[in-house]
């Protein structure tokens, strides 16, 4: 038997001050330093550094992603309703940043002389490792961003900010990885296929994820009285499982996330391969790769510059459709001309800089995109919290990313296996892979993004919360907030409740 009531309303929080705002968005970077390392270096490393056939490679991060998106949800429910005096999702924050920084580094230092099976298993528990504790600080964060800013235009500018922070981050520590600690030298040597300089990247990585991941946690901390409490209560595993499906039951939340499945597939290919794109297709030089890394972080400022005007001029649905179309647009196109044969030979200034153009226009909506989807992920907070009464930041972020990384572990273990597929040489050197193997990888690859990223932008189309819809949800909550005080305020005096605000132990009630 599941005893249910809601979530107890904290009292009224002061408007969000620039420091607050800019630590919160500080944490985006620690989980993009960790990402981008993993997406950019890690099948690159373990199968032309250390040796690890590319199905191994693409596996492992494939079983790592599934126990991820397996402990979301998990940790999204338990910090919903975790009580202590430092709230639901602090301790969580808190406890993660040792863990995920020392697994980051010894990810990238395995032992040397180990067989093939020994490495995939280090490997693998690495990953398990750095999965679970980034979760306990991601989620937990990412799920602060409805209560700390509930108005529909603020709320994309915090994510806006968050997100210029993780892009700027995590392309930042790439452009250091590329020009300091995997710097190729004058005669050709060490560079991303050399192991020498990932012993310094890992630590000095390791080392900001570390501090970022507090220092965004204990800015946060003087918002903790003004945050939602969870009720006192007992509930089955039954009475679980009944809430999770009666929360995600949801017509936006559910076309957020079925496009978002269809995105991450294309997304876990695209990780997988872009390295090989860059390095072996166009035959750029760790020099271009650095430029290009500066294209990312000039499209992060126009992206977190332009979204909270596109999405409050064209509304969030339709700016992230008309985003998302021009960004696949973009990230294609030059692949494409390439096989009809009309862009620039390789080697050449004028396809740099076309390349350099093309990141920054793909770089820029992509980035767009996120900002207003993830914005919208939390205008379904409240949308949800209307029609089930209770409060589930935690369960509606994780259930979007359980969703997300299965099938990004698809999209990276379809990336090791077309590899194989093409026969893609061992120990390869740019410019010298042969031609017709280099063509057949993106005569897959080109079809096979399409078709999902095609799929992802119809369930946008699918989306029903607009302003109106989400400023109605927030006055449905507000009058059934003050009728519950002024009824439980009747029972105990006899007499109407002074109205106003209600403070952090105010008796929960059900709402809806």
């Amino acid at each position: 038997m599941t005893t249910v009531t809601d979530a107890a309303p904290a009292a009224q929080a002061p408007r969000l001050n620039l420091p607050t705002k800019v630590l919160y968005g500080m944490g985006g970077a620690a989980s993009a330093i960790k990402q981008r390392g993993l997406a950019t270096f890690l099948l690159i490393f373990y199968n032309q550094v250390i040796g690890l056939p590319p199905q191994m490679v693409s596996t492992a991060i494939m079983f790592a992603l599934i126990f991820d998106a397996v402990v979301d949800p998990l940790v999204g429910q338990i910090s919903d309703n975790f009580r202590s005096r430092w709230g639901r999702r602090h301790p969580f924050m808190y406890v993660a940043a040792l863990p995920v920084a020392v697994a980051f580094f010894m990810i990238w230092n395995p032992p040397e002389g180990w067989e093939q099976a020994q490495i995939f298993a280090y490997m693998l528990v690495c990953l398990l490792v750095i999965r679970l504790f980034d979760t306990f600080f991601e989620l937990p964060s990412a799920a602060l961003a409805p209560e700390l800013a509930k108005d529909y235009n603020e709320r994309t500018n915090l994510i806006s900010l968050r997100y210029f922070f993780s892009v700027a981050g995590g392309l930042g520590m790439t452009l250091l990885a590329y020009q300091v600690f995997l710097r190729e030298t004058p005669d050709g040597g060490g560079g991303v296929l050399s192991r020498d300089g990932y012993f310094a990247y890992a630590l000095f990585a390791s080392f900001l994820i570390f501090v970022v991941i507090l220092a965004s946690t204990a800015g946060t901390h003087k918002q903790i009285p003004y945050l939602r409490q969870p009720p006192a209560r007992k509930v089955t595993f039954k009475g679980m499982m009944r809430e999770v499906a009666h929360t995600l039951n949801n017509r936006a939340f559910v076309a957020l996330t079925i496009s978002g499945m269809f995105m991450s597939i294309s997304l876990g290919v695209k990780g997988g391969l872009e390295l090989y794109f860059f390095i072996y297709f166009w035959e750029l030089t760790q020099t271009q790769l650095s430029l290009l890394t500066v294209a990312g972080v000039i499209a992060s400022f126009i992206g977190v510059s332009l979204a909270p005007k596109v999405a409050a001029k064209m509304g969030k649905r339709n700016g992230a459709i008309t985003m998302f179309a021009g960004a696949v647009v973009a990230l294609l196109g030059p692949i494409a001309l390439r096989l009809v044969g009309v862009m620039p030979a390789n080697g050449t200034d004028l396809l740099f800089w076309i390349l350099f153009v093309d990141v920054i226009a793909n770089g820029a909506m992509a980035m767009m995109t996120g900002v207003m989807l993830a914005s919208m992920i939390a205008d379904v907070v409240e949308d949800s919290e209307v029609k089930t009464g209770r409060r589930s930041e935690g369960l509606l972020f994780s259930a979007d990313n359980l969703f997300k990384k299965v099938v990004s572990g698809l999209g990276v273990f379809v990336s090791g296996a077309l590899l194989a597929f093409i026969a893609f040489p061992q120990n390869a050197r740019r410019g010298e892979v042969d031609p017709e193997v280099l063509r057949n990888m993106a005569l897959i690859y080109l079809p096979t993004l399409l078709f999902f990223y095609a799929i992802a932008i119809g369930c946008l189309f699918l989306f029903n919360i607009d302003k109106e819809k989400h400023e109605e949800n927030l006055r449905k909550l507000d009058e059934a907030a003050l009728k519950a005080s002024t009824t439980e305020a009747e029972g105990e005096t006899g007499t109407p409740a002074a109205l106003g605000p209600a403070g952090p132990e105010t008796p929960p009630t059900r709402l809806g």
